[in-house]
């Protein structure tokens, strides 16, 4: 029996990225989601023809969303920058030393 003050709900443990299938699955996504945004811009370009300069916007609006939705579902997330665990006492120890100078 757990006691009620518990909470049993998992804990991340690791900061491991998401699987290669999870990735795929978001990017596959945004770019239907962007995709599909291009039909109603055209749609609202058709209906407000009689306002030019508002139909134009929509057009102009819907030509770099195909080349922007490519680009965004093949960027995969960058990798996460690690800092790498130096021991720090042996350098700190060599700086102290006084260089020896012989004169030839």
């Amino acid at each position: 029996m757990s006691s009620p003050d518990r909470n049993d709900t998992p804990v991340l443990i690791t900061e491991a990225a998401p699987s290669y299938e999870e990735q795929h699955a978001a990017r596959r996504r945004k770019y239907a989601i962007m995709m599909s945004l291009r039909f109603p811009c055209l749609i609202l370009a058709a209906l407000f023809a009689h306002t030019w300069w508002l139909a134009l916007g929509f057009i102009v609006l819907s030509v770099p969303l195909p080349w922007m939705a490519v680009l965004i579902a093949n960027d995969r997330p960058p990798r996460k920058a690690e800092k790498a665990s130096r021991y720090e006492a042996e350098r700190v120890a060599l700086e102290r030393k006084n260089p020896t100078i012989i004169d030839g």
